[in-house]
């Protein structure tokens, strides 16, 4: 299908941008820059101030697609080459102009790029790395930058833009290699790893030249991250938490994003979903992405081949603490932080509280609550100088049943949710306003 050349920038914006909302990886920046005299825009690692949409997607950074051609067919992409839809493509000045525009109105604090594939993968690595170079040597824009990297393209055009960029990223798409062969048969494992090796080896060797060499320009400084489809195959829970964890291990990730199936396209190869897209199991995925990368837990602690998904009435927590409930009662005025960090109810400012204020006396459960303890979830599982805070058995099916009664609006919150749709940045109506009278500038 051709690109249509005749579009106005806005609308290419508005079809880029709403290309782009089913790719969630994009998070705060994790990067500390300050702004600098003749630049514009700084980074802060903090984090990003961000909105999110009625489905939990991120579009709080200016989110779009290069362009929504591609050579590929990837059956649960909407922008894949079988699809008859208007395609079109921004230029690099058009990128620029967009990110430059929308920043000073304050509207965005910063990029998130992705593309599908024009005509290569070189091709279309070589179009992005224009752009950032454009933007931050021409433009001076000293904001956040992620961008997606191109499976296939040539390493230099990879490393050359990671000196540009703050965070890459390169997807997944599916847990396994069969799953991939039979979904997106154009990709495959080693066009996917091989970029994501070589980024980590990058961010390592310069961390090294760094701390040699202040003035050594840094190399993706936030890290790299990788999204996960869920659903559109059939690999369980316990197979997409052993994969995070080894990439997480391989590959030093900062984060990998999962990503609930959204039937857009038809065809045989993907599954019925007649209750809608699996937002709960997704919610589930991060919750044990979260106590792995904080809470010191492995994948196999979580789920077994035995138990390979989640219940999805109790948050992994619970339900691992119902499944080791010989490690419980926990002493809170004894135990150590990691045995803490297992508690449900319990996170990792409340445990560092919790030691903090045991040094200057025994502490109660009127003192833990203060300190943050959801104890409604916590008093099934630890002891206060030996006493509980309410006379509990401790035996799975009496514990759970109270803990699923307090998860039961949570879990109807989450998987009612009945939209897909992603805030457009033509929401507000001031935004349509044609150039030169108040609205965005093109």
């Amino acid at each position: 299908m051709l690109i249509q050349e005749a579009l106005s920038v806005q609308e290419k914006l508005e079809i880029l941008s709403d290309a782009a909302k089913y790719d969630v990886a994009c998070t705060s920046s994790g990067v500390d820059r300050k702004g600098k005299a003749g630049t514009i825009g700084n980074a802060s690692k903090a984090g990003i101030c961000h909105s999110f949409s009625a489905d939990g997607r991120c579009i709080s950074l200016l989110k779009i697609l290069f362009t929504n051609q591609c050579i590929y067919d990837c059956k649960y992409c909407i922008n894949r080459s079988s699809n008859d839809v208007v395609r079109t493509a921004f230029t690099p000045e058009e990128v620029c102009q967009l990110t430059i525009q929308f920043y000073r109105r304050n509207y965005i604090e910063g990029l998130f790029l992705s593309s599908g594939v024009l005509n290569s993968a070189d091709y279309t690595m070589d179009l992005i790395y224009q752009t950032l170079k454009k933007l931050r040597e021409e433009y001076h824009f000293h904001g956040y930058i992620h961008v997606k990297a191109i499976p296939g393209a040539d390493p230099l055009l990879i490393e050359k833009t990671g000196f540009l960029a703050d965070r890459m990223s390169i997807n997944l798409e599916l847990p396994t290699a069969e799953g991939l062969k039979k979904l997106a048969p154009g990709k495959n494992r080693d066009k996917i790893l091989k970029p994501m090796k070589q980024i980590q080896n990058g961010i390592v060797t310069n961390r090294y030249e760094l701390m040699e060499y202040k003035k050594t320009p840094a190399f993706v400084p936030a890290g790299q991250s990788t999204q996960m489809i869920v659903g559109a195959t059939p690999e369980n829970d316990y197979q997409m938490m052993m994969v995070a964890e080894a990439l997480y291990k391989n590959y030093d990730l900062k984060r990998v994003f999962y990503s609930a199936f959204v039937p857009v396209n038809q065809d045989s190869s993907l599954p019925a979903l007649p209750g809608g897209a699996p937002l709960l199991r997704e919610h589930r995925l991060y919750q044990a992405d979260w106590l792995m990368r904080f809470y010191g837990f492995q994948a196999g602690e979580l789920l077994s081949e035995e138990r390979p998904n989640f219940n999805v009435l109790l948050d992994p927590k619970c339900d691992w603490a119902l499944r080791h409930l010989e490690q419980f009662p926990v002493e809170v005025n004894r135990a150590d932080y990691f045995t803490l960090l297992r508690v449900p109810g319990m996170g990792v400012k409340s445990v560092k509280r919790i030691l903090a204020a045991r040094r200057n006396g025994i502490l109660d459960f009127e003192a833990l609550k203060k300190m943050g303890v959801v104890l409604k979830r916590a008093h099934y599982f630890i002891t206060c100088s030996g006493k509980m805070m309410y006379p509990v058995k401790i035996e799975e099916d009496y514990i759970s049943s109270h803990l699923v009664g307090d998860e039961r609006r949570s879990v109807w919150d989450i998987s009612s949710t009945a939209t897909y749709r992603q805030l457009s940045l033509f929401d507000d109506t001031s935004l349509l306003a044609p150039a030169g009278s108040g609205g965005i500038m093109v």
